[in-house]
């Protein structure tokens, strides 16, 4: 199967994803900056997970761009990813409205470890097509992957017994160690 309707569904998903935790947002009541100053870790927790989400987006493009065919394992494995997306508006909300507090902050990174995980499976399920030489030939070791899995394994337990900001330092970490695409990819795609 051709990959469009696996990149277009893909891309709507993301986008409603984003829309929903926008609409998180409520209005203060009042027209000043000192009223804006609850919502900074809303804010903050929505710009963590719009990074995030933006990466799996901008990655998902790549891949896709490089893919020849999809089988109905991979369109399993996509809505595994996605099924895992789906949780991050209400882990976004939880996380921004409790950052202080083991539970939600160790919850974003659960789902945050499921999506990562369901990517990993995405991605091996691609590479295992049998058409899509390109694709094999353009990827290397899924190192950073298994790094972020790591990482979030490590951030659950710091968020309860150490700080469930330190574990917030490690998301963020995680996000900025994926901000620049495969770079193995690009180079074959535009060259």
């Amino acid at each position: 199967m051709p990959t469009t309707r696996l990149e277009m569904f893909t891309d709507g998903v993301i986008a409603i994803l984003i829309t929903i935790m926008v609409l998180e947002f409520k209005t203060p009541h009042e027209a000043s900056l000192a009223a804006l100053r609850p919502l900074v870790p809303m804010l903050l927790s929505y710009l963590l997970s719009f990074v995030f989400l933006g990466i799996y987006w901008t990655n998902h493009h790549h891949l896709m761009h490089i893919t020849e065919c999809v089988s109905g394992s991979v369109l399993w494995a996509n809505l595994h990813l996605l099924f895992w997306l789906s949780l991050v508006p209400f882990t976004t909300a939880w996380m921004g409205e409790h950052y202080h507090e083991a539970i939600p902050v160790a919850t974003y990174g659960m789902v945050q470890l499921g999506a990562g995980l369901a990517w990993t499976i995405l991605y091996i399920r691609l590479t295992r097509q049998p058409a899509n030489v390109k694709l094999r030939e353009s990827v290397g070791p899924h190192w950073k992957a298994h790094l972020s899995h790591g990482a979030y394994l490590t951030a659950l337990p710091i968020a309860f017994f150490v700080a469930p900001m330190l574990s917030i330092g490690i998301y963020v970490a995680v996000a900025l160690a994926w901000v620049v695409p495969y770079r193995r990819i690009e180079s074959k795609v535009y060259r």
